[in-house]
């Protein structure tokens, strides 16, 4: 049985994105990065921070992983979709029930060979200042980027390097690495847009009033939540990759 696609040993890109919800959510979605940064480091993976938006509060607005090391594109694409998070909320005085959802999307990096042309006209540039580690120019100098590309509205954001212009080159990579994916996708049958609430999740991550992860395209369970969150994702990747084979025949 042939669990990967072969012709695609990429690494990842990893974008996520909370759900409406404010701090829940935020919070749900740093989890979730901690998960995926400890899964990489239990399978030997080297992660870079690409971007980091922090909340105001608690949590993360949106981050960035790149995850490098072979075959990390094709185990981590199973993690697409919704991730709906269910327990006690520890922001709540009244210790009430609070349901989250947090959007992961991955996406593999490109290599030379694919040609994707993107006119100069095409993008906006915006700069402004790091606010992750990298020294004393953080907070100092725009080091960090935003780029618009006006054909697709894509924005991707930048704050991994000390320089601008390495940066810039980073977000020109993703950027052509989306467009890739995009045509790819338009050879296969298209997915609808779906929203970061409920009905749309891929996976149920419950933590009251019992423990409970529940793979809802797979239909596996497990109850030993604490080792998935804290990056044991084997189980759940190797039969989403089985599904994925069956269903595609």
């Amino acid at each position: 049985m042939q669990i990967f696609n072969k012709k695609n040993k990429s690494n990842a890109i990893i974008e996520i994105n909370p759900g409406a919800g404010g701090i829940e959510s935020q919070d749900w979605a740093k989890i979730l990065m901690r998960m995926y940064i400890m899964w990489a480091k239990k399978k030997k993976y080297k992660t870079k921070q690409i971007n980091l938006q922090k909340g105001e509060a608690s949590g993360i607005k949106s981050a960035t992983l790149e995850i490098s090391g072979y075959n990390s594109f094709n185990y981590i694409e199973s993690e697409i979709g919704i991730h709906r998070l269910i327990r006690i909320s520890p922001f709540n005085s009244d210790k009430k029930r609070h349901t989250s959802f947090t959007s992961i999307y991955v996406y593999p990096i490109i290599n030379n060979n694919v040609d994707i042309n993107i006119n100069d006209s095409e993008i906006i540039w915006q700069t402004f200042k790091s606010k992750g580690a990298g020294g004393q120019n953080v907070n100092k100098i725009e080091t960090a980027v935003r780029l618009k590309h006006i054909n697709s509205g894509m924005i991707v954001e930048c704050q991994q390097e000390r320089s601008q212009i390495k940066n810039k080159n980073i977000a020109i990579n993703i950027l052509k690495s989306k467009l890739h994916k995009i045509k790819i996708n338009k050879n296969k049958k298209k997915e609808k847009q779906k929203n970061i609430n409920f009905g749309s999740q891929i996976r149920s991550y419950v933590l009251h009033p019992y423990k409970l992860i529940k793979d809802h395209r797979t239909n596996l369970e497990i109850k030993d939540i604490n080792n998935i969150l804290n990056g044991d994702l084997c189980f759940l990747i190797k039969s989403y990759l089985v599904y994925k084979n069956k269903k595609n025949g």
